[in-house]
Order: C-alpha cells, then sequence, then structure tokens
C-alpha cells in the first residue's frame, strides 16, 4: 500500500485588464503528484487541475466584473486607481499512513477588503478517494456533538483569556454553520474549521479547533470502511 504521495506544486498565474490597465490578477499554487503513472495520482492530478480551472472561471465571472466597475469608478472620481487581487495556496498537513490531508485557501484583495475561504481535502491514498468526517470516528459514535463540545470548550478558553473574540450567539453558530466537509488530519489531531465571519469577525480569520487522536474517540489512520465515492 502506498504509505505517502510525492507532491510538486503546481503554479498558475492570470491577469485581467481594461483599456490596458490591469485591474485584477491572480496567483494559484495547487498540489500535484510528481509521479502520475498509476490510476491514484491521476484521480488526484485530475481533481486539482478541475480545482485551478474552477477558480480562474470564478475570478473570471465573478471578480473581474467587481474589480472593472471599481476601476471605472475611480476614473470616474479621479480616485486612485484600485490593483485587486486573489490568490489560491494550498498546505499539506498530513502525508504519511496511506492518507493524504491537505487544506487550501484562497485569499481576495478587493475593494479594500480582504476575504479567506478554506476548503480541507483528506484523501485515501489506497483508492484516491475522500475520506469522509465519520471516518475518523468509531461506528455509531455521536461525532457532530463530540466537535461541537470540543469547540465550544475552546472557544470559553480563549475568550476567558482574552486572545480571541466570537460573535454574540455562538454557540448557536456553531451548530447552524457546522460543515463536515471543513476538516483535515495531521499526525496528531482532526482539525475542523469555520469559514471567515461564520462565528466570529473576520479579525479572528478562519477559526480552527482540534480534536487529537485517541483510539477510543478520533482514529488514526481513519476506517477504511466508510470511505466516500
Amino acid at each position: 500500500m502506498r504509505e505517502h504521495l510525492l507532491l510538486d506544486p503546481f503554479t498558475a498565474q492570470r491577469e485581467w485588464t481594461v483599456d490596458d490597465i490591469p485591474v485584477l490578477s491572480v496567483e494559484i499554487f495547487l498540489p500535484r503528484p510528481a509521479e502520475r503513472s498509476d490510476r491514484v495520482a491521476r484521480r488526484i492530478d485530475r481533481y486539482y487541475q478541475l480545482y485551478v480551472r474552477s477558480y480562474l472561471r470564478y475570478c473570471e465571472q465573478w471578480l473581474f466584473p467587481q474589480a472593472a466597475e471599481a476601476y471605472r469608478t475611480a476614473l470616474t472620481n479621479s480616485a486612485p486607481l484600485p490593483q485587486d487581487r486573489a490568490e489560491l495556496r494550498y498546505q499539506v498537513t498530513c502525508n504519511t499512513g496511506g492518507i493524504l490531508s491537505l487544506y487550501t485557501e484562497s485569499k481576495e484583495f478587493c475593494g479594500g477588503k480582504t476575504e479567506r475561504h478554506r476548503r480541507g481535502d483528506t484523501w485515501d491514498l489506497a483508492v484516491g478517494y475522500p475520506i469522509s468526517l465519520s471516518a475518523c470516528f468509531p461506528r455509531h459514535a455521536n461525532w457532530k456533538k463530540l466537535l461541537l463540545e470540543r469547540a465550544q470548550t475552546e472557544i470559553q478558553k480563549q475568550e476567558s483569556a482574552g486572545v480571541a473574540r466570537y460573535h454574540d450567539g455562538w454557540r448557536k453558530l456553531l451548530r447552524r454553520n457546522f460543515n463536515p466537509e471543513n476538516f483535515y488530519l495531521t499526525e496528531e489531531a482532526l482539525s475542523f474549521f469555520y469559514q471567515m465571519y461564520a462565528i466570529a469577525p473576520a479579525a479572528e480569520g478562519v477559526p480552527v479547533f482540534s480534536m487529537p487522536f485517541d483510539e477510543t474517540i478520533c482514529l488514526f489512520p481513519p476506517s477504511r470502511g466508510k470511505i466516500e465515492k
């Protein structure tokens, strides 16, 4: 069985202009298997190549019109011309034991504001399919309750220590905005996160909480009986 997957960074850049003036630039750094001779590597490669194309399409269809409008408004008002930009990068968090886990994060610097969006991917390298969050817990475990309780405990500690601030009513927001796809693994813990603004002000970025692996609560490697295909 493959224990890990050797990765190289794949990069792409794009620039959009109005009147030959750059108004939006984009940089992309996503993983690519160094060797793509087997089915698993090719499957993972296709996934991230599609991700590249999808993100470029999003930038062209959504961010570029906004940047173009901001440029025209600035031109009309004799204001400084904006220079919007976006980037998409990845961070490998685990690549051992037949598991590849990482997160990607987009940052958009547009209209004087910064937006961040994170996405987690965890792969079973035996078959090249994603692993579900439930696979990281014993069968019949109430894993959502365990994770929400973990997040509540951590938030209470952070607010008591004055190191972070969350929205009023964050307990309800934790439940309402919980997404089982928002997780990744390290060699020591399962990390799950909330998107920017979901439970906290922008200053807190993307809040991340962790549950250490324990053979009775949180499993590593995850159960291969629960791989989602």
